[in-house]
């Protein structure tokens, strides 16, 4: 991976900490930011969340530093660094510890080769509590794998749906 790759933009060398849910390069991965911008689901329109038809009445927007995410209840956001993927290199998405011991857990698809765009990232409270989110801070952790080769055809060879993505990206068939 070479350095004008531009892999993660903007590019943090160093643990960020101060105050703040660690964000930046750690020992074997880097720790992603979540922007400032939240789509949180809600009920009162009582739609059916069909990945097939979704109705963007299923949630309201929310854009601020500190998003509340309801009991039980889930969010979009989107990561602050673009990424453009190398063709030999997978990414996994963790969450992270601090996140993870109140209930919050954050699930993003694996990154495939090739792949550029905004994360978008799924945000679930698990819990039977209100949970704060904060916007411009550590959210969870990408894990890099590089391959022995690469692959004969990667996700921008066979025009993915996500490829490019810009803000907080709704499920597409």
């Amino acid at each position: 991976m070479s350095e004008d790759h531009a892999m993660i933009e903007p590019f943090e060398p160093n643990q960020v900490k101060e105050g703040n849910i660690s964000y930046g390069l750690s020992s074997y991965g880097y720790d992603i930011r979540v922007a400032p911008e939240f789509k949180v689901f809600t009920n009162v329109h009582n739609v059916i969340v069909d990945p097939k038809q979704f109705d963007d009445r299923s949630f309201v927007d929310v854009n601020t530093s500190e998003c509340i995410i309801p009991p039980n209840s889930f969010a979009l956001a989107r990561t602050e660094e673009f990424f453009r993927i190398p063709r030999d290199v997978l990414v996994v998405c963790v969450g992270k510890s601090t996140y993870a011991r109140c209930g919050i857990i954050v699930n993003v698809t694996p990154l495939e080769p090739t792949w550029c765009g905004y994360l978008t990232l799924e945000i679930s409270n698990t819990t039977p509590l209100p949970a704060k989110i904060y916007g411009g801070e550590g959210i969870a952790q990408l894990l890099f794998f590089e391959g022995d080769q690469a692959p004969s055809v990667a996700y921008a060879d066979r025009n993915g749906k996500y490829q490019n993505q810009e803000g907080v990206t709704l499920p597409k068939l």
